[in-house]
């Protein structure tokens, strides 16, 4: 999944990409109140990891405007300043955890798992399809109970179809789940992806919609 971290110190933020990376989300890194409201102009994400104090302005200004203007997305604010009065400021002001620094990567992994399904309706902390079975806390994947190995960017992928299955996405919104703003991704990385997981799991499981994009299929293997 996709994320937003705003962070203006350079070797957390660049910890936090590399670790959430790791941990299979698509990071998106900018380090002031400006390239965060860019950023939200032009991507869509799954949840936002905000930092209170930047250079440029305060990380509540932003939140404060995506509420008014409707936006729903997950935040979580990553901040120093932790105590009661902080936290408090923070949740009434439209945010939904709060997590202070220092933290352990694997606790902020986990909450914006969390936050994520609750937003998208999932109950379950996995995603089940036709026998497929998808965890995101290990990025593993299996067949009617049958592990069956992935890469990082196939479980980003097929996560992305299985959680609304019948729904048809674009070439476009798949690079964009899977490679976010820096990492660009070659112009046929998508129906490479696509073609490895077809032979993985059934050449039905995936749908190609001719002219439009890829499902996965309603009616089976």
């Amino acid at each position: 999944m996709r994320i937003l971290v705003v962070e203006d110190d350079d070797i957390l933020g660049d910890g936090l990409a590399v670790g959430l990376g790791l941990q299979g989300f698509t990071v998106d890194l900018v380090a002031t109140v400006a390239d965060a409201d860019a950023a939200l102009a032009t991507g869509s994400f799954a949840a936002i990891v905000l930092d209170v104090m930047l250079p440029d302005g305060n990380g509540r200004d932003i939140l404060a405007r995506m509420r008014r203007g409707g936006d729903p997305t997950p935040v979580i604010i990553l901040t120093a300043q932790d105590g009661l009065a902080d936290r408090l400021a923070g949740l009434d002001g439209g945010a939904d955890d709060h997590l202070g620094k220092p933290f352990e990567l694997e606790e902020l992994a986990a909450r914006l798992r969390a936050l994520v399904r609750r937003n998208r309706g999932h109950a379950a902390p996995t995603i089940d399809w036709n026998g497929v079975t998808l965890e995101p806390s290990t990025l593993s994947a299996s067949r009617e109970g049958a592990p069956i190995p992935v890469s990082r960017r196939e479980f980003t992928l097929l996560h992305a179809l299985m959680e609304t299955p019948g729904a048809i996405l674009s070439r476009a919104q798949l690079e964009d789940r899977v490679y976010g703003f820096s990492d660009g991704a070659q112009s046929n990385a998508i129906e490479v992806h696509i073609h490895n997981l077809r032979s993985k799991f059934g050449g039905r499981f995936i749908e190609t919609v001719r002219g439009v994009g890829y499902r996965v299929r309603r009616d089976g293997l």
